[in-house]
C-alpha cells in the first residue's frame, strides 16, 4: 500500500535521488531559471520553497539547516538576495512553466523559475 508515502521516485535510490534535489536546487537558486523534466521540476519546488522561507528568518539555525542543503555560493545568495527579496511574500516563490516533449526521449520538459516580486527591496 502507499499510504503515507509521498514524493517522486525518479527511478533514482535514496541517496541519489537527494543529491539531485540538492543540485538541482542549488542550480535553481545561483540561476533562478532552470530547465528539467516536468516530474524533476514537481519534486523540487517544495523543496526549495522551504529552503527560501528558512532563509528569511536569517537566523543561526536556519543558516545551519541550508548548510546541510546548499553549498556555499547557493546557501550566500539564498541569505543575502533571495531571502530578503521574498520578506513580505507568505509563500508560492516558484513558478513551473511546462514545455513540449524532449525530441529524444519524449520525456514532459518543463522551466522552473524564481518570481520576480513585483516589491523587491520594499
Amino acid at each position: 500500500m502507499k499510504h503515507y508515502k509521498k514524493g517522486r521516485k525518479l527511478s533514482l535510490k535514496r541517496d541519489q535521488r537527494k543529491a539531485l534535489l540538492k543540485n538541482l536546487a542549488a542550480h535553481l537558486i545561483l540561476r533562478e531559471k532552470i530547465i528539467t523534466t516536468e516530474a524533476k521540476a514537481k519534486e523540487i519546488r517544495p523543496f526549495v520553497e522551504k529552503l527560501i522561507t528558512k532563509s528569511r528568518e536569517n537566523n543561526l539555525a536556519s543558516i545551519r539547516y541550508l548548510n546541510r542543503y546548499l553549498p556555499v555560493k547557493a546557501r550566500q545568495k539564498i541569505i543575502s538576495q533571495i531571502g530578503p527579496q521574498y520578506q513580505k511574500r507568505t509563500g508560492g516563490y516558484t513558478r513551473i512553466i511546462k514545455l513540449g516533449p524532449r525530441r529524444t526521449d519524449g520525456a514532459k520538459m518543463a522551466i522552473i523559475e524564481l518570481i520576480k516580486d513585483k516589491n523587491a527591496g520594499a
